[in-house]
């Protein structure tokens, strides 16, 4: 996810900074995304903005439509299986109850049904079905900053320590604040997600960061809804790398010409709020906890953000 005030327009996979510049950018229906060649599409990297590709001659020109376009690629179908590293020092921090309650109570629900709208080259849609299934902890086992590379590493020593190996699944390894990763995090964006292959398998992982390192660039708002202001701005960056992992896991499946995946189309935009016990904003309710979490981009009626569908 991108940063706050940071324009969206040229950026992908990353939940980055920015609810004014954002909000200013997002495409929105009735503006979808420009019409022109496969080759000028610029594709996701990982990191919240789109590349130049040359395209592969032959290749099928995208399927636009919508203000995102279908690149070909497979969509997460069925049961969508989460699973939480708990990176870094977690004791005492409530974040590992609030997370893991939006993690076991997203499926299902109105706004991740949003993802339903997405579909493979057999026109199967993302079904809306996601699970917590497992969590584990992992003692700065790679130390305080982090490369990419130790993300992967990340994972794959947690499923060789336990964590099931699955193909289906969503591996997120969640930092505490201590806990810098080095290509970008706080200056670049609050959170990504990638796939690789982890014993023979092509695995879904994401990395998301403790806002609390840095709150002017990855939390919307200083008190959260539920009490714990990086917990709670780490739930819409698990969110948005979630439903982008779902209908883009090998980033070459839905995305538009400037390389932004669904959830960059409404990044650090939030629909209708309303004000909690303490005086917090948010939009949803999951289980018996409120949340403030970005909205997620439809792929239906020319295309527009929203918190839920239909």
């Amino acid at each position: 996810m991108k940063l706050k005030g940071l324009s969206i327009v040229g950026l992908v996979l990353t939940y980055t900074f920015g609810a004014t510049v954002a909000s200013a950018t997002v495409v929105r229906k009735g503006n979808p995304e420009p019409q022109g060649q496969a080759s000028a599409d610029k594709v996701p990297n990982g990191k919240g903005w789109g590349e130049q590709k040359i395209e592969e001659a032959g290749k099928a020109k995208p399927i636009r439509g919508n203000g995102i376009s279908y690149h070909g690629g497979p969509v997460m179908l069925g049961n969508v299986g989460i699973y939480y590293i708990w990176y870094g020092n977690w004791s005492g921090n409530s974040a590992t109850s609030i997370l893991g309650d939006l993690a076991s109570n997203i499926g299902g629900s109105p706004y991740y049904n949003i993802n339903t709208t997405y579909y493979n080259g057999s026109n199967q849609h993302v079904s809306n079905l996601a699970s917590f299934l497992r969590s584990t902890n992992d003692n700065y086992s790679r130390g305080t900053a982090l490369a990419d590379a130790d993300i992967k590493t990340i994972v794959t020593s947690a499923i060789n320590s336990g964590l099931p190996l699955d193909a289906n699944g969503v591996y997120f390894v969640l930092t505490s604040a201590d806990v810098n990763e080095t290509s970008g995090f706080c200056t670049r964006y609050c959170g990504w997600h990638t796939h690789g292959t982890i014993n023979g398998a092509d695995i879904k992982y994401s990395f998301v960061g403790n806002p609390d390192r840095c709150p002017s660039a990855c939390e919307q708002q200083t008190t959260g809804p539920n009490g714990n202001a990086g917990a709670d701005g780490m739930a819409s960056i698990v969110s948005h790398e979630l439903e982008e992992a779902t209908t883009d896991p090998d980033l070459n499946a839905w995305y538009d010409t400037r390389g932004q995946e669904n959830a960059d189309k409404c990044a650090w935009t939030f629909g209708t709020t309303y004000t909690t016990g303490n005086g917090a904003q948010a939009n949803m309710r999951l289980g018996t906890r409120d949340f403030l979490i970005q909205q997620n981009w439809v792929n239906a009626s020319g295309g527009y953000c929203a918190l839920s569908y239909p």
